[in-house]
Parts: C-alpha cells; sequence; structure tokens
C-alpha cells in the first residue's frame, strides 16, 4: 500500500482521537457486516453511538469491555438508518498467502480511563 498524501502537523492536530470503553454492541439491522456499538468517551464527551463494518471479523458480543482508539471529531454519517459519530482505529493488516484482508484490533494493554487523548 503507497504512502498516502504528506499532511502538516497542524493537520494532524485536528483529529481528536480518544480512548473509548464499548458498553454495548449489536449487528446493524438488515446488514451482515455493520455493528452498532455505544461507547463510553468519559465526562468531557459522554456516550456516543459510531458503527463499524467489523462483523466479519468480530461477534458483538465480542466486543464489549474493550477500551480501543476512535477518532471522535470526523462529521457524524448516517449509516443504514443509524447515525455513526466517530470512527474506530483499527489495523488492516494483509494475509501474505491469502493476499486477504483481515482486521486487528488496536487494543490497551491496561486501563487507560476512557476519554484518555491520542496525540
Amino acid at each position: 500500500m503507497k504512502i498516502k498524501e504528506e499532511i502538516t502537523y497542524d493537520d494532524f492536530t485536528k483529529l481528536d482521537i480518544r480512548i473509548g470503553h464499548i458498553l454495548a454492541a449489536e449487528m446493524v439491522p438488515d446488514t451482515d457486516k455493520l455493528v452498532k456499538c455505544t461507547i463510553d468517551f468519559g465526562e468531557e464527551v459522554g456516550e456516543r453511538t459510531i458503527v463499524s463494518g467489523i462483523r466479519e471479523w468480530y461477534e458483538p458480543e465480542q466486543l464489549v469491555g474493550k477500551r480501543l482508539p476512535y477518532l471522535i471529531n470526523l462529521a457524524p454519517r448516517e449509516l443504514r438508518g443509524v447515525t455513526s459519530e466517530g470512527m474506530l482505529l483499527a489495523a488492516a493488516p494483509i494475509d501474505t498467502d491469502t493476499k486477504e484482508r483481515g482486521l486487528a484490533l488496536l487494543e490497551l494493554d491496561d486501563d487507560t480511563p476512557s476519554g484518555t487523548t491520542i496525540g
């Protein structure tokens, strides 16, 4: 995969990336890939709904309780009737044998509080 267009430090500082704690997760009705999660981002931000196309790799019940990084200042977007208020950040490794793309969650190895900023 090619490196994307270079950005400035000022561009990077516009990104609001925070740790969110998944409180609930369920399939979005009439879809095979979309999972709707209720995420706690701590007192300053509160709870948000974020929809991610990760069902191919994770069942909703596997996600509950995880602390993951999210981009929270992305403009809201309607996905199959559900408003998503951010974006999950994850790695998309490619299997060198099959050339198929996978998905790896960027999990924390400690109890970093919800709402902690990254960057």
